[in-house]
């Protein structure tokens, strides 16, 4: 007789006491609540809203004590009374998660003007550290819920009958994730499935079947999942590091500001990748420029229509995500910065539902995926540009290379500006990390800025386009990486379409710079 088969189930098996791993958090068991804590859970939202009406619109009456005193206006300590005993409130009756209760109550102190962001903020970190949370809270709504995923099926069998209006899509669906999606191995990694069915539908399978359909589109993938990221201020977590120093060196940036600036650069430089990898480094033959495997299209077709109609978590998350867009594209209007509405936008993705109420978010916390080891190497990296900045090392540095070299104060702006641009572009060969260089380079740039008396932002914010180009050779980035295990193109035809790229947005940055950037109100002109 053979081995006996093993019939319990884990529903079954009998419970091991002296087993540790049964006394892990996640399997402890969820007590329940009694009557009363479950009415005190029912009513706790309402009355903590309550509670904060009645204190900041002042239905209290007048407190002396709170009208006489000096340091803050009184109005504030009616509307800090208000929230304190809200937030009490709240995390006494449980009504909503603990961490949701927090993030209300920042939000609500940074907004009110009670406590200045930069102070409230640093209670946990730079402030750059608490909007890279928020992002990625919202970037796991969209991609949890699938809408990042119908989004992109639903471009690419608009297009997917010909050549040319592929890559199009592939094109704007990049700029489009860009917007949402700050982590570039994430948006690698959704757009890969269907880049390499594309890619076999054009005849293109990869290794000894590689064709020019094939090389171009995923290596302008690559390009485009990069350089869209260019395009938006919360595009990464170096852009953010980059705006953090240029704000800190005095400059006055918004999240509009970085848009207008650097969103249609990021347009152009992508729609010269097709241009130039179609017509000359990989060009298409008459074969190429139409699928090859008739009815391919309907693979994808039908990973659409699995998908099933919108969700109401995707309807939601839709919401969200627009309103927090239209919050950051008019943060010169209304005043609150991108970090606060990021905060409010997480708020609203986590938000439990309460009291048989529909569920306003779409998300739980354990959907979220928020890589806080890169949030970490950023920890390091605010203390050592903090350390930079103490010391003055670099404004010092600068000074001693530049009397070696003999450059005084005439010296060409356009030849400073072609030197730091070739140098922070190229080193992206050999440093694979954006946020290294961004440390490394941006105290420079703004040292240079401010010894010659340059404006810091109109000599910077063209240079922080330079932070997302590392699509050279497959170790440069993550998403370079991912894309090489496609095995479309060789290390070579890589690193000929890179450098090509690489060296046509250095040229392209300087007219850009000199004549575009002046029409919306940046003083950068280099000559």
């Amino acid at each position: 007789m053979g081995p006996k088969m093993r019939t319990d189930t884990p529903a079954t098996r009998q419970f091991d006491s002296l087993d540790m791993s049964n006394y892990t958090l996640e399997r402890l068991p969820v007590l329940p609540i009694g009557p009363i804590m479950a009415l005190l859970k029912r009513i706790g939202l309402p009355v903590a809203v309550l509670f904060f009406c009645f204190f900041h619109f002042r239905f209290c009456g007048s407190f002396e004590s709170f009208e006489v005193q000096t340091k803050v206006p009184p109005q504030s300590c009616y509307t800090m009374l208000g929230i304190f005993g809200a937030s009490l409130i709240l995390w006494i009756t449980e009504a909503i998660p603990n961490y949701l209760t927090s993030l209300i109550l920042i939000v609500l102190v940074v907004t009110t003007g009670i406590v200045k962001e930069k102070t409230a903020y640093a209670y946990f970190g730079h402030k750059v550290m608490i909007l890279n949370i928020a992002s990625f809270i919202l970037a796991s709504m969209l991609v949890s819920c699938g809408l990042a995923k119908r989004i992109a099926l639903k471009f690419i069998l608009r297009a997917g009958h010909k050549a040319t209006p592929v890559f199009w899509s592939f094109l704007i669906l990049n700029i489009i994730l860009g917007a949402f999606v700050s982590a570039t191995a994430a948006k690698a990694a959704l757009l890969m499935p269907l880049f390499m069915v594309i890619s076999a539908i054009y005849g293109a399978n990869g290794g000894d079947n590689r064709n020019n359909f094939g090389r171009n589109l995923v290596l302008q993938n690559l390009l485009g999942i990069n350089v869209s990221c260019s395009a938006y201020m919360t595009g990464s977590a170096a852009n953010l590091v980059a705006a953090s120093m240029l704000i800190g060196a005095g400059a006055e940036l918004y999240y509009m500001d970085w848009f207008m600036a650097l969103a249609p650069l990021a347009l152009i430089v992508c729609a010269l990748g097709w241009w130039l990898g179609t017509r000359f480094v990989f060009p298409l033959s008459e074969i190429e420029k139409s699928p090859s495997i008739k009815g391919g299209l309907g693979r994808l077709q039908e990973e659409l229509d699995g998908m099933g109609p919108f969700s109401v978590n995707e309807i939601k998350s839709t919401i969200i995500f627009l309103c927090v867009l239209a919050l950051w594209a008019t943060d010169k209007l209304h005043g609150i910065s991108a970090t606060a509405t990021a905060l409010i936008g997480a708020i609203a993705a986590l938000m439990p539902a309460f009291s048989g109420l529909p569920r306003i978010g779409s998300i739980n916390w354990n959907d979220t995926d928020i890589p806080w080891h890169l949030l970490l190497f950023s920890f390091g990296a605010y203390v050592l540009g903090g350390g930079i900045k103490t010391t003055n090392i670099v404004a010092i540095g600068i000074t001693n290379l530049f009397e070696a070299f003999g450059i005084g104060q005439d010296a060409p702006r356009l030849l400073i500006f072609l030197l730091l641009s070739i140098l922070f572009a190229f080193s992206s060969i050999l440093n694979q990390s954006k946020t290294a260089r961004t440390i490394i380079f941006f105290p420079i740039i703004i040292g240079i800025a401010q010894k010659f008396g340059w404006d810091v932002l109109g000599f910077g914010l063209p240079l922080a386009f330079l932070i997302n180009q590392v699509y050279v050779l497959y170790f440069n980035s993550k998403p370079a990486t991912i894309c090489y295990l496609s095995n479309h193109y060789s290390s070579w035809e890589s690193f000929k379409y890179g450098i090509i790229m690489l060296t046509t947005v250095c040229l392209l940055l300087i007219p850009w710079t000199q004549y575009i950037m002046p029409l919306m109100g940046f003083d950068s002109r280099l000559w």
